[in-house]
């Protein structure tokens, strides 16, 4: 084992009391409460502005022709709340049949997702998103409190926090794009978003972080 310099003809005992001396005391949950609430009321006000007041996301759905006709003939299909593939195989060994290959060929294929009457719920999702926002303000500051101390620079707070929020709200969209079909124009859209929200998540953490002594 390599020492400092002067530790290793100290001992084990000087060793220990020199890993004593210079260990980072460390931040508890609870002292983050603060910012961690903050940081999912700015994210929450940010999105809304994002999708309500900007015309980012506007584009982001197209309508159907005949509409009208298509919900008729989907009604018609009794269909439950739940997602849909199509054209979908039962089985992988479905997926290899000459059948289904040219179910593909001949389209159109694609992901469907059915709500439920009456649509989505905007108080119930509201709460959900400002529930989700605390729990990854929570997760943010578990990686904080165990990595720096109640003296941390404020620019280092703000870098670590804003990049594990940015883990959180924004590269978890591409997966869409990779395995759901979904435009890398609109991935690039909410990665935007999700950059928005890590700036507020960094910002709240940077200004409300426990002071040492």
């Amino acid at each position: 084992m390599v020492y400092p310099p002067g530790v290793e003809r100290a001992g084990a005992g000087s060793l220990a009391s020199l890993v004593n001396r210079t260990e980072i005391p460390m931040v508890g949950l609870v002292d983050l409460w603060l910012p961690i609430l903050l940081s999912a009321v700015f994210v929450f006000v940010v999105s809304s502005i994002v999708h309500m007041a900007l015309p980012i996301h506007k584009g982001d759905w197209k309508k159907l022709k005949n509409e009208d006709a298509v919900m008729d003939f989907l009604r018609g299909q009794g269909l439950v709340t739940g997602g849909y593939m199509f054209p979908c195989a039962g089985s992988m060994k479905e997926c290899g049949t000459p059948e289904f290959m040219a179910k593909l060929k001949r389209g159109p294929a694609g992901h469907m997702t059915i709500l439920p009457p009456g649509g989505v719920n905007m108080g119930k999702s509201l709460i959900q998103w400002f529930l989700f926002c605390l729990v990854i303000g929570v997760v943010v500051a578990y990686i904080a409190s165990i990595t720096l101390g109640p003296a941390a620079a404020a620019k280092q707070v703000f870098r670590l926090t804003a990049t594990a929020a940015l883990l959180a709200y924004g590269l978890t969209n591409v997966t869409d794009s990779i395995w759901k079909g979904v435009s890398w124009t609109i991935t690039l859209k909410f990665l935007f978003d999700g950059l928005l929200y890590a700036l507020a998540t960094g910002a709240a953490f940077m200004w409300f972080w426990p002071k040492a002594g």
